[in-house]
């Protein structure tokens, strides 16, 4: 196939990992996204703050809580191995 493209095939594979990996990217992009529009808050660490606040019951949230800080450190993870490309 890489020839049919006249592409080198060592090229070939670094383009489709990275769309692979920007894909993944897109698709924990979205989850951050719902999470930050339910709570009003752009990240783990402001989420935290609601809860010293008193503005967030932790009761109702903590699964989302430990749901984003995942998700924030699959996407760090994911950008750092598409920087790496």
């Amino acid at each position: 196939m890489a020839c049919q493209l006249h592409i080198p095939a060592d090229e070939l594979l670094r383009l489709g990992l990275r769309a692979f990996l920007e894909h993944k990217l897109r698709l924990i992009n979205v989850e951050l996204f719902k999470i930050h529009g339910d709570y009003n808050i752009s990240s783990v660490e402001e989420m935290d703050a609601c809860y010293q606040d008193g503005t967030l019951d932790e009761a109702d949230s903590w699964r989302d809580l430990q749901h984003l800080d995942h998700l924030e450190y699959k996407r760090d993870e994911l950008l750092k191995l598409i920087e790496s490309l």
